[in-house]
Formats: C-alpha cells, structure tokens, sequence
C-alpha cells in the first residue's frame, strides 16, 4: 500500500509516524516533508499549497490513499481534484471546508443548526466596528474571516485592544484577503477544549480530548500562536459531556451541511469553550489540529488507516478507534521571536538524546536538512512529546525530552497542562 501524505508540519509528521506503524505496512511519501518525515518516510519536493502539482504525482504514482494534512490545500479543492482522478482522499470536500475557511459561513451554518455558539457581528469597515466595538465595551473577541495560520483570533480584554485588532484587519490588511471581512463576538467565559471527530458524513466518532496552549508564554501571555503545546485527555471534558457534545455540536453542524447538499467526510474539529451551561462552539476547523494530533494519535491503539478508508467509504464504525489509557503531553518548542520575525537555518542538537527518553517522541515541524544536519526552517521548529501512566508522569517526561535539545534562541513554555492540575 502506498500513502501520500500533504503538508510539511508537526501534523503531518506526526499522520506519517503512526501510517507507518500500520500493519499493514504501507510505504509512505510525504510532500513536502520535513527532516523529521526524511528518516521513517520518501519526501517528495511539492509544496502543500501546489495543487496542481500534487495532482499531477497523484495521477503518476496512483498512491492507495491521499491524507491531507493542512486546512489551505482542503480549501482550494484538493480532495475534490484527486476524486476525480478516482484516487481515495482523506478530507472534505473544498464546499465542506469552507467551515475553516470562512468563519462567516461557519457561524451562519451553526445559528441555522442551533449549534451553542457565541453571538457575532460581521463588519467589512472600520469605522462601523469601532462604533461597535465602544458601543458594547470589552472583553470581546475579533476574528478575521479567513485562513490566518492559527493567528487570525484576537481575545481582547479591553476596548483598546479590540480597536487595534479592527485596525489591523480592516485597515492595516495584516492577515490581507482573509482579514476584509471581521466578526466581532461575545467573549465567553470557560476553559477551552479541542475535540476532533471522525466522520463519514453521517456517523460520527469523537476522539479523545486535548487542550491546546495559543498564548505564546507561560501563564497564557503573548500573542496567540499556532500552539505552543497540548495534553490529551483534558479533564474539564468529563466523560459526562462527551454524549451531548456529539447531540449538540457535530449532530446538527453536519446535518445542516447535508440539508445544503454538502457531505462532510473527514476530520471536524470542534475548539469548544467548556461554560456553566455547556460547550459552546468557538471554531470549527476542517482537518487535525496542530499540535493536538501530536497526543492524540499516540494514544490511538491499532491501526489508523481503516478509520481514514471508512471515512471516505462511509463506512464509519465506533469499534475502528479504541485508546491507550496512557496521557500524552506535546511541548512545542519553537524559534527565539516567533510568532514575529525569527531566525532560520540554526542547528539542532541533541535530538538523538531526547529520543532515548521512555515512551519520547520528537515530532518535526519547522526543520529542514542541510549538509547532513537538522536546521530550523519555521517558527514553531518541534512537538516534544511524550506518555506517561498518568498526566504529571507524561509532563515529565515531555519536558525531560525537551531538556536535551538545544538550538539558538529556543523557547517554549514552560506551563503545558499546568490547568489540569489546578483542576485537579
């Protein structure tokens, strides 16, 4: 069996270490790849976002099965292109994926579905949103519409925080064609959640819960990130909520979706906010989260490739995904000045010693080789990551692991899954 998997991140080194585990024992290319997919898989020199590109290897190589790691190659229809050239696409549909791509269209599909969410208003001047924004006070939160690599949602805490996140996307044009229109929207109060689900259009399998850390530091300051780190499970998804979680949120989403004469077959991930009366919708996104799927997959028992082939064949099966019981902790490590400007090119040392570290894994993001050795080539460079018996046995371990790597100007936080325990 032959797999192609698209993307060059954490995401997708992490999708190809667990394809290559399968039983099956597939041979698996990644396009483009990073020095972390170059040791266990074939990289192949296509960018995520070059469609036709890897269409055209697809046509050549007729891979078994295509597993598209990123939201932009989803959103401009790839799934649909290899479709049509008969070859199996993990993914939905360009139609599906514009509940990422847009968020408008994503808050419109959930008041039309009933799906718990917060209250927004959409805004393509300035000036009208400033009125707006003084007329109802903070916090509040401003969203860009479009795709804005993780960094598009501003949580702001006062009234002057909420105008320079207006003037940023509609004046300033920071997050350019995806920050024309903004929604402007209720703050809710909670802890955050992220829940994934499995799904064939119809049947819905949710898996296991992660909480990511977007805050750039410790104690959630800083600018939001992509993920700075994530623990899976999360406790403020008690076992209780998982049943309406799937009644209230991804029940309704996808037979709206239908009721539009759009099939969702894939991934949907649900960022939730977990409040007094339940969980309520923050996102949609439509692939694996990154970094939750950095401890989400290690936890998966068996094999990963039935459930991707009964996604897209409908179907879909509850007893194709079963757990370890083991946590799973990711801390990202990441380049000195990120998610601003930061260096490239820096030499990474130590990761043959954090690999010895028990039940360790280093998932590559922002690397790249260069004359034998593993340089920094993004903002967010690696997933540490690790199980444990418990959640403190896997923070150990994870950040044992990170102790052993070095490069100029790392950083990372130093608090990941710190809430569970205050929890606790």
């Amino acid at each position: 069996m032959n797999i192609l998997v698209v993307g060059g991140g954490g995401r997708e080194h992490t999708l190809v270490w667990k394809l290559v585990n399968d039983s099956r024992r597939p041979k698996v290319f990644c396009a483009p790849g990073n020095a972390g997919t170059a040791e266990i898989a074939t990289n192949v020199n296509i960018g995520a976002e070059d469609i036709p590109g890897l269409v055209q290897w697809a046509r050549e190589y007729r891979p078994d099965l295509v597993v598209v790691g990123p939201e932009a190659p989803l959103c401009e229809g790839l799934v649909d292109l290899l479709e049509k050239e008969g070859i199996k696409a993990f993914g939905p549909s360009k139609a599906a994926a514009q509940i990422e791509g847009s968020k408008v269209f994503a808050k419109d599909v959930m008041v039309a579905a009933g799906v718990p969410t917060a209250r927004a208003s959409l805004f393509t001047d300035a000036d009208q949103a400033l009125d707006f924004v003084r007329s109802i006070g903070a916090p509040l939160v401003i969203k860009a519409e479009g795709l804005a690599a993780g960094k598009g949602v501003t949580v702001c805490t006062t009234v002057a925080e909420a105008e320079r996140a207006v003037r940023e996307s509609l004046v300033d044009g920071v997050f350019g064609a995806a920050g024309r229109r903004i929604l402007v929207e209720e703050f809710l109060e909670g802890e955050e959640a992220s829940i994934m689900a499995l799904t064939d259009g119809k049947r819905v399998v949710i898996l296991a819960s992660a909480q990511d850390h977007k805050r750039a530091y410790d104690n959630d300051e800083g600018p939001n990130t992509g993920g700075m780190g994530t623990y899976s499970p999360a406790p403020v998804v008690t076992p209780d909520r998982y049943p309406a979680i799937e009644r209230d949120v991804f029940g309704p989403t996808l037979a709206e979706l239908e009721r539009r004469g759009i099939r969702y077959q894939g991934v949907l991930y649900a960022g939730l906010m977990m409040t007094s009366k339940g969980a309520k919708v923050l996102e949609f996104n439509c692939r694996f989260g990154d970094p939750e799927t950095q401890v989400i997959l290690p936890r998966l028992a068996g094999d990963l490739v039935p459930a991707l082939e009964a996604c897209i064949d409908g179907t879909l099966r509850p007893e194709l995904v079963t757990w370890r019981e083991e946590a799973c902790v990711c801390v990202v490590m990441a380049a000195g000045g990120y998610p601003g400007t930061y260096r490239k090119g820096d030499e990474i040392r130590g990761l043959k010693q954090a690999a010895v570290v028990k039940d360790a894994v280093v998932f590559h993001a922002g690397t790249a080789l260069r004359d034998g050795r593993v340089v920094t080539s993004g903002g967010r460079v690696l997933g540490v990551t690790a199980l444990g018996a418990g959640l403190r046995e896997a923070v150990d371990r994870a950040y044992e692991a990170v102790s052993c790597i070095a490069f100029n100007d790392a950083m990372y936080r130093t608090d990941i899954a710190a809430k569970a325990f205050r929890r606790r």
